[in-house]
């Protein structure tokens, strides 16, 4: 039976017209060999692209330095570029509405995906420790290098040029990672930031300020997202945190609202257990200050299923609702909430190995 529920009802953010609320997230797969975009790709975006559906691309690196693990996409190279135009293509002649994520790991990178070896960079010098990754093994990553003032400005443009090639490779749109434990958030969160400079670890250090404004100018405000994790969910980088995280990211939404950013991506805390409801995990909806301090369109992220979504959309918390691993397993997510259908389970598993097919592109639709 079809339903029509609040997260099914459309949408207009900017000048995109949305058919209904429910995005799909964006996630990192190590499938691209040579950080570049394969015909598996291609089939696995054109399989979740249906008219008026807004897809984000997974991460795509802003340089060779940006990358933190296995063949991940990148958008500093021509043929990167190009690689990515058959996606593009495929996902447009469906009728949906593509942005495309960029990203800086900094600390979080193991050397061997350096240049030359060397130490990944950072705002600080401090390690990150070993943490136990999805596949139930453990991360190791290198003691990274501190960025020098001069060189800030270069990390600033290599954000810039990949948002302008993503353009040039026809996405819609771009979202900036300002969140998640990598190298923006590594400069915002004063759990990590230790210096004493100008983009030292206050609410004014500069430099969230100077990608997201570089960005801007790249490609206009309208076509612009920014995603952000202030309270550190469950699966980040431990001492990723920040002494103040409210008022840390409503600083970020001024810097936002000031530059008319398009939409605002924020990751919702750690989900509770609330014993009376079956031990349900229950989203704790923290970012309701944010919803109300934004002006544009507001995302949520974390752990939603279709009912919270609908409860998220319908009491004004959030315009969108980014699912992951749900959209991931069940790739005409939508049609599936509104025929209130059964959804297959998602193989975790599966998320982060390098087969084109295996837990990528093989999961069924509902006919």
């Amino acid at each position: 039976m079809e339903t029509t529920t609040p997260l099914l009802t459309t949408h207009k953010m900017g000048d995109f017209n949305l058919a209904h609320r429910v995005v799909l997230a964006p996630l990192t797969r190590c499938r691209s060999y040579g950080n570049l975009s394969q015909p598996h790709n291609v089939i696995y975006y054109e399989q979740r692209a249906t008219a008026g559906t807004l897809l984000i691309a997974e991460a795509n690196a802003v340089s060779k330095t940006a990358r933190g693990y296995p063949h991940v996409l990148g958008l500093w190279r021509e043929d990167q570029v190009e690689a990515w135009k058959p996606v593009v293509d495929a996902v447009h002649a469906k009728g949906a509405v593509f942005f495309c994520q960029i990203w800086h790991t900094g600390r979080v990178s193991p050397t061997e995906f350096q240049p030359n070896g060397q130490a990944p960079i950072s705002s600080t010098d401090k390690q990150l420790p070993p943490q136990l990754g999805d596949d139930g093994n453990m991360l190791e990553f290198a003691a990274p290098r501190r960025l020098e003032i001069d060189e800030i400005p270069n990390i600033v443009n290599d954000f810039r040029i990949a948002a302008r090639n993503a353009i040039r490779a026809g996405f819609d749109g771009v979202e900036i990672h300002a969140g998640n434990g990598y190298l923006i958030d590594q400069f915002l969160q004063n759990g990590v930031n230790d210096r004493t400079d100008s983009y030292g670890g206050s609410l004014e250090n500069r430099f969230a300020a100077e990608v997201i404004a570089a960005v801007s100018a790249e490609v206009g405000a309208d076509r612009l997202g920014v995603r952000l994790s202030p309270f550190a969910p469950f699966g980040d980088y431990v001492d990723c945190i920040d002494s103040d995280p409210e008022a840390l990211a409503l600083h970020v939404i001024s810097i936002m609202n000031e530059l008319g950013v398009l939409y605002c991506h924020v990751i919702e805390p750690r989900m509770r257990i609330v014993g009376e409801i079956d031990g349900k995990l229950m989203i704790r909806q923290r970012l309701l200050p944010f919803r109300k301090a934004f002006r544009g369109t507001f995302m949520v992220n974390g752990g939603y299923d279709r009912e919270e979504g609908d409860k998220a959309v319908a009491d004004g918390y959030a315009d969108l609702v980014a699912y992951g691993r749900h959209f991931l397993a069940n790739p005409d997510l939508p049609e599936r909430f509104r025929k209130n259908a059964a959804l297959n389970k998602y193989d975790r598993s599966t998320f982060y190995t390098s087969d084109p097919v295996v837990g990528y592109t093989d999961y069924p639709f509902l006919d």
